[in-house]
Formats: structure tokens, C-alpha cells, sequence
């Protein structure tokens, strides 16, 4: 896969950046590290700068992010009653549970924006949730905006700082990333086990 991008990205430049960022924000298992590091390099080797990079990765991940947004929009918390309805026996959720999430994301929904922007995997899905809570879209552009320019600044200046080596910095990422996966899914094991345990009690 990474030979695609980095051809994509030779040919193309910003926008070929733009386009493949958007990409990676919809389908997540596109490596953002490789496509910044990458492009952080280019801005050594090319007449691309960091600034542009930076730009271009930002507006491409906004792109991204706006369409899962509209994808949980649809999914709001009327239709998610009517999925429990149906199968909330067998998800052992009710709707109780909806509503308390509905309501823990309209109260720390922009922070949880913000800082989930550095969080591989989640950094692209927590879109989805903000569209389901019909989180302010104001508020969602300005802290998907700021939380995205912050990590595309971060990478795509590692990768023109180390230049030929930034693949370094990829198997870096990959370690960190898998590192947070191992993590998340402890976490959803977790969650799962406090939950079973909880409707046994009742």
C-alpha cells in the first residue's frame, strides 16, 4: 500500500495529499503516517512546502471527517431506539444507556473531538458519534480543524526534518499505533465484561 501512496502523492502532489487524506479519514486503515512523514519529506526533494502539505493534508481530513459526520447524522439517537427495539435483548443495551451517551457527548463532545484528532483509528471514527448526538456543526468543524492541523504540523515537520529516514518514523508511528490498539481493545473487553456483569445484577 505504500507504494500507491507514495505514487499517488508524487504524481498528484497537494492534491493527490488532499485527496488521500480523505481517504484515510473514511477508510482508517489507510496509514496517515506514511502519507505526512511522506509528504514532510517531499517538502525537501520538491517545490512543495510545509505549509502547503500542512494545508492541503488539513482540508483533506476536514473532507473526510464531514462525511462520516453526515453518515452519523443518520444514525441519530431516534433510530438507534428503534435498533434496541428490535435488538437491544441481544446488543444488551436499552435505551437508557443511549440517552446517558447522547448525553455524555452533548456535555464533552468538542474536547472529546479534539483530543481523540491524535488518537490513531479513533482519530477518524469519532465523527460518526458526533453526527449521531447532532453535535453543534460549527463546533465540530472548528475542533476536527484544529485538533487535525496540530497532528498534520507534527508529522509532516518530523518528516522534512528527517528527510531520507522518515520511514523511521513510520515503524515509530506503527509501534505507538498498535500500542493504542492493545489498549482499546482491553478497554471495549473491559466495558463488555462491566456491562454483562451489570445486567446479570439487575
Amino acid at each position: 500500500m505504500e507504494n500507491w501512496l507514495i505514487e499517488i502523492m508524487s504524481a498528484y502532489g497537494y492534491v493527490g495529499i488532499m485527496f488521500l487524506i480523505a481517504l484515510e479519514n473514511i477508510f482508517p486503515p489507510i496509514p496517515s503516517e506514511v502519507i505526512l512523514t511522506f509528504g514532510g519529506f517531499m517538502t525537501t526533494s520538491t517545490p512543495m512546502t510545509i505549509f502547503g502539505v500542512v494545508i492541503s493534508a488539513t482540508v483533506g481530513s476536514v473532507v473526510g471527517a464531514i462525511v462520516l459526520y453526515m453518515i452519523g447524522l443518520q444514525l441519530d439517537v431516534a433510530r438507534l431506539e428503534r435498533i434496541v427495539d428490535c435488538y437491544g435483548h441481544i446488543l444488551r443495551i436499552t435505551k437508557k444507556d443511549i440517552h446517558k451517551a447522547d448525553a455524555w457527548f452533548d456535555q464533552y463532545g468538542a474536547w472529546t473531538v479534539f483530543f481523540c484528532r491524535f488518537i490513531p483509528l479513533i482519530r477518524s471514527l469519532i465523527s460518526i458519534p458526533a453526527g449521531m448526538s447532532n453535535m453543534n456543526i460549527g463546533l465540530f468543524l472548528l475542533f476536527t480543524t484544529l485538533g487535525t492541523l496540530i497532528w498534520n504540523t507534527v508529522l509532516v515537520y518530523i518528516g522534512a526534518v528527517v528527510g531520507d529516514s522518515w520511514e523511521t518514523v513510520v515503524v515509530y508511528m506503527d509501534i505507538f499505533s498498535n500500542i493504542i490498539y492493545a489498549i482499546l481493545i482491553f478497554l471495549v473487553i473491559f466495558l463488555a465484561y462491566l456491562l454483562i456483569k451489570r445486567r446479570k445484577q439487575v
